[in-house]
């Protein structure tokens, strides 16, 4: 499976709120930077986080898919429910690392519509 396929079924566990299966697609030490936010390290930090951030299953499009060797790029839009229930809207750009078939780093860049 390349990379960009790898990306794709863990987005799509995701969109499913299936949280752990989409871990198994990460590295134990797996590190995302939120540019201008926030960094978070490691598996246990990512469950956190998605918890803490992911009320609902976001809904997302992917409008740009890229890959070059270890990296993927992927630009779309994003929506997230708040802890209030109100919907954010937000156009992304994310670059992942890949190692041996697993997703061990990203930087993001997150904008809000």
């Amino acid at each position: 499976m390349n990379n960009k396929t790898i990306l794709s079924e863990a987005n799509k566990a995701v969109a499913q709120g299936d949280y752990e299966t989409f871990l198994t697609y990460c590295t134990e030490d797996t590190r995302w930077v939120f540019v201008g936010d926030r960094i978070v390290e490691g598996k246990a930090a990512l469950r956190q986080y998605m918890n803490e951030v992911y009320h609902e299953p976001p809904v997302f499009s992917v409008d740009t898919l890229i890959e070059d060797g270890d990296y993927v790029t992927a630009t779309g839009e994003i929506s997230l429910k708040d802890a209030n229930g109100n919907e954010e809207h937000f156009d992304y750009c994310d670059n992942w690392r890949f190692e041996n078939g697993k997703m061990a780093a990203l930087k993001a860049f997150v904008i809000k519509k």
